[in-house]
């Protein structure tokens, strides 16, 4: 007895109030877990929500496969919602983002420090084919040449999900094309000739590929750059020289045969014209010469040897308007004609002297 009497704490009130705190503690605490765990799981697919933006499409992966088949898997742009990872993982895909893919064969190795700065790394003495690449030309021609392909994903399912890695493949299509491409033309025409044709035999080339694999891309642009080896740039700017020289006599020789023949056009026209205006000027003159004889036929008729007589007073007339001396001879009696002597350059008159008055 006088051992409880000494340990007044263990007594049966104290032990149930005991209890009954701790139970309450638990019971606060287990609210406490429930309304973090309620947080957390609001939380958690809270965060499963996701915006899809007006120039893209996104694709669901449950545990890496997508969600739905062929286009309906594509998500458009607007708010979406998926179970956050790792159960569900979201891809966008930029449809309306160009995208650029740069060929790796052809060109020289150079860095992207001397690119910058518009310069060259030392020709050397030699190609070395371990560190530079080249193409080869229909005329068994070496050159260096480089391609840039611009272009958008047409189709997102085929460009991302068929392909292990669509980049590459797009650009192992390019490498295919200038390769290929170059060997179908000559050095002259890829370098000056027909630029803009190699240009445009590459991007049919390289659309060709890429539409045949069925890369899910569309095409927007491909821009071609090519330059003469540089242990020979010398060589090729002489026959450069020669041909710029060749073309401006060709051009020399054209113009002057266009002014030859402009100016032979113009005197041709000229002469042309003259005779026409005499042609015309002539056919007047008749067409006025028949009028007047047609006038004076009818007189004629009437009476040949009056109209005859006027006729000869008219141009005697005419004729002797402007002469000095006149002399009118009629016709004799007896109807012989009369003789007149005339004598012409007379010598001039002598002058009178005391010798002879």
């Amino acid at each position: 007895m006088s051992h409880d009497h000494d340990h007044p704490d263990h007594s049966p009130e104290i032990q149930d109030a005991g209890s009954q705190a701790m139970a309450e503690a638990l019971k606060s605490s287990f609210a406490i877990v429930k309304v973090a765990m309620v947080l957390l799981v609001a939380v958690f697919f809270g965060s499963g929500f996701f915006q899809v933006g007006s120039s893209e499409k996104a694709v669901i992966l449950r545990f890496g496969k997508p969600v739905g088949e062929g286009q309906k898997a594509l998500l458009t742009a607007g708010l979406h919602w998926s179970f956050p990872y790792p159960i569900d993982e979201v891809v966008k895909i930029p449809i309306s983002e160009i995208q650029k893919v740069s060929s790796s064969v052809g060109w020289f190795l150079t860095t992207p420090e001397l690119e910058l700065a518009g310069t060259e790394p030392p020709a050397g003495p030699s190609l070395n084919p371990a560190i530079d690449s080249y193409a080869i030309t229909a005329d068994r021609n070496i050159i260096h040449t480089r391609a840039t392909l611009y272009f958008h994903i047409k189709d997102p399912i085929r460009y991302i999900f068929e392909f292990e890695n669509a980049s590459n493949s797009v650009q192992n299509a390019l490498n295919n094309a200038l390769i290929y491409t170059a060997a179908k033309f000559k050095v002259d025409d890829i370098l000056t000739r027909d630029v803009a044709g190699f240009q445009d035999a590459v991007q049919q080339r390289v659309t060709e590929l890429t539409d045949r694999e069925q890369f899910g891309i569309s095409i927007d642009q491909c821009q071609v750059q090519s330059m003469a080896p540089r242990q020979l740039k010398d060589v090729f700017a002489q026959v450069t020289t020669a041909r710029e020289n060749r073309n401006k006599l060709l051009n020399d020789a054209h113009s002057y045969e266009n002014k030859v023949l402009s100016e032979a056009g113009a005197q041709a026209s000229s002469i042309t014209n003259v005779a026409a205006s005499d042609r015309a000027r002539f056919v007047e003159s008749l067409t006025a010469e028949a009028k007047r004889f047609s006038a004076l036929q009818p007189n004629y008729e009437r009476n040949p040897g009056l109209f005859a007589q006027q006729q000869f007073v008219e141009v005697m007339g005419q004729v002797l308007t402007n002469v000095q001396d006149k002399i009118f001879l009629p016709e004799r009696a007896d109807g012989k004609p009369r003789e007149l002597r005339l004598q012409l350059n007379r010598e001039p008159p002598q002058p009178k002297t005391a010798a002879n008055p």
